[in-house]
């Protein structure tokens, strides 16, 4: 393997998660481009970053390879940048867009002949922000989808995924719409869904002022993504706006079957819906991380007493497993309340759970 200069434009979660993965080869020099100084200076304290810049020209100049870790129209923005600044090699160029159709499109109309270009999307995250909450192991054991583009050929795909290799991600070749439908139906479109759902507890809170603390349990679970980045996902949305539209017309025709099923009391026809999706939902894989990021949850019943938070964490701690998030899903003086821990990982979900129940506490995991 040899030595190169790797640079990630857009120091964020994503771009620092990647900056963090590709630095784990020592060969790998890793710089980082990002309009905010305060990210880049915090990469450098925490070697994240070996260099800093905030001239994208002058960063590109120096990279072999360029990871446009940023929001959508920025990374086409980015990309159109890249066709006027001059080059002494061939540089491979790639981005983490959930939407990949419009940054092909971008990258094909490019003239400079030194940039070959080839979509990618790693198909997981997080819901925090920042370059403080990156972690070099977000992208283990899920997708990342390539999707290649003229200006690129088979071998500079292989030379991609071994830059890439260090996230352990299981990569996968598709066309944009291909991709771009997929991420529609399963991702793009459930944060639609979802916000709706909010919206409709909302407009209802003025007829039933005690519905959010009903909405705390299940409901607040099943609409957890409503609570991602509004001006990220509107992004998406616009520019995957075909596809949404098309999935939003099936789900208003879907929504009035079900209507006709409800109203007519149409008992069998119901329960093989039901059941339709029941079958389906529990076949779909539980190994495999998937475009909307999974949560790793512990629930762990705890007493309403002074310490028992502290409890929990400090036995998780002394087996140095990281909390991803910590929260009293209901508290009811005197009596035994549930407490959700997540983690980042599968493996740090089980093991919480296994030194939780030797210490006691009654647990479980939701799947």
């Amino acid at each position: 393997m040899k030595n190169r200069n790797i640079l990630v434009a857009g120091i964020g979660l994503i771009g620092g998660s990647l900056a963090k993965a590709v630095k784990i080869n020592p060969e790998h020099t890793v710089l980082g481009y990002d309009l905010n100084e305060e990210s880049l200076q915090y990469g450098l304290e925490q070697g994240i970053i070996d260099k800093a810049y905030t001239d994208f020209t002058l960063a590109a100049q120096e990279a072999d390879i360029i990871i446009l870790a940023a929001p959508i129209s920025e990374t086409i923005a980015l990309t159109q940048k890249l066709d006027t600044i001059t080059f002494d090699k061939q540089v491979i160029v790639t981005d983490t867009a959930s939407v990949k159709h419009a940054i092909i499109e971008a990258a094909e109309q490019l003239t400079n002949e030194n940039i070959a270009f080839i979509g990618g999307h790693p198909m997981a995250g997080s819901h925090k922000r920042g370059i403080g909450a990156a972690r070099s192991h977000l992208f283990e054991n899920a997708i990342y989808v390539l999707t290649p583009s003229i200006r690129s050929t088979k071998e500079m795909v292989t030379t991609l995924k071994e830059v890439l290799s260090p996230t352990k991600s299981k990569f996968v070749v598709l066309k944009p719409e291909a991709h771009d439908e997929m991420t529609g139906v399963i991702s793009h479109f459930p944060h639609l869904i979802a916000s709706s759902l909010v919206h409709r507890a909302k407009k209802w809170q003025k007829t039933h002022d005690f519905l959010p603390k009903l909405a705390a349990g299940g409901f607040r679970d099943i609409t957890r993504i409503a609570s991602s980045n509004p001006v990220m996902w509107q992004d998406i949305f616009y520019h995957n706006r075909r596809k949404m539209s098309v999935l939003l017309q099936e789900w208003i025709e879907e929504m009035i079957h079900l209507k006709e099923l409800v109203d007519h009391n149409e008992k069998r026809a119901m329960i093989d819906y039901l059941e339709d999706a029941k079958n389906y939902r529990d076949r779909i894989p539980t190994k495999t991380a998937g475009a909307i990021p999974a949560f790793y949850d512990v629930y762990v019943d705890i007493r309403d007493q002074a310490g028992a938070l502290a409890s929990v964490v400090q036995i998780l701690a002394e087996h140095d497993l990281s909390i991803k998030n910590i929260e009293i899903l209901e508290i009811r003086e005197g009596i035994t309340g549930v407490l959700r821990v997540s983690f980042y990982t599968k493996e740090a979900q089980k093991q919480s759970k296994h030194y939780l129940e030797m210490n006691g506490y009654e647990t479980m995991i939701q799947n």
